[in-house]
């Protein structure tokens, strides 16, 4: 069966996540409905992250395999028509090698988290960022990360309905920018891992915050890292500041 890569991106908001769930919206259950408008007897497709319940992606990548051929442009096309009106587009579909895996043959996965510190509530972006009511020192949230970058045993920012079999990961980048906006401040945190743990990014976002608003020293991440518990995180943070930008994978499937 020939198989694809697809490109996704999607609204958080109305799904209980990525992965199929009985009874529940998914991402997931979206796009594999779609398919089975194109071909009634399409197996279920795998992705490269499995994204929690009000988490946005304008980079998430799945496979399929389907019974035929199709050219990738009338695949994306096809499968978009059949989404609506779900906030889910397929970006971009391509052919791949058959030994393609959306998750285990990736090598790189990129999050992006938006806070937006301002007094008004939010319209526009509802639902789309985290909204914090005073500005954040983005030097201190700075130096905070610095000591999360690296080989480390992250048990303190996963969660503990945590599945994988090892907490020690490798944080290749954090990056923290500042940006005006009308009547406040937009602060991106960009964070780039081979993987990362359930509730990884939301439990560091959610600490760095702390020490952005005073209320922790740039030190205590370093503690709370080396305290290898649970209960030394921070708040997490919530889901709707949450997006998976990007997949990297050994060659692109995309171009």
């Amino acid at each position: 069966m020939p198989r694809y890569a697809l490109l996704i991106d999607y609204h958080g908001g109305p799904f209980s996540g990525w992965q199929r769930q009985s009874g529940q919206p998914s991402v997931q259950e979206a796009v594999e409905t779609a398919l089975r408008k194109l071909e009634a007897e399409a197996p279920g497709i795998a992705a490269a992250g499995r994204t929690d319940a009000g988490v946005h992606a304008t980079g998430q990548v799945a496979h399929c395999d389907l019974a035929k051929g199709w050219d990738p442009f009338r695949l994306s096309e096809a499968l978009n028509f059949h989404l609506k009106p779900s906030p889910v587009a397929i970006l971009k579909a391509a052919r791949v090698a058959d030994d393609f895996h959306a998750r285990f043959s990736a090598n790189e996965r990129r999050y992006l988290f938006r806070l937006i510190a301002r007094r008004a509530p939010l319209t526009h972006d509802a639902g789309l960022a985290w909204r914090v009511l005073n500005r954040l020192d983005v030097e201190a949230m700075r130096e905070g990360a610095a000591h999360l970058v690296g080989h480390h045993d992250f048990t303190t920012f996963r969660s503990t309905l945590c599945q994988s079999n090892s907490p020690v990961k490798t944080l290749d980048e954090i990056t923290i920018t500042e940006h005006a906006i009308p009547q406040g401040t937009e602060y991106r945190f960009q964070l780039r891992a081979r993987s990362f743990l359930h509730n990884q990014v939301r439990s560091i976002v959610g600490t760095l915050e702390r020490v952005g608003a005073g209320a922790w020293a740039p030190g205590a991440v370093r503690e709370a890292l080396e305290a290898r518990s649970r209960a030394a995180c921070g708040p997490v943070s919530p889901p709707d500041g949450l997006y998976l930008t990007g997949v990297g994978y050994p060659d692109n499937p995309f171009g």
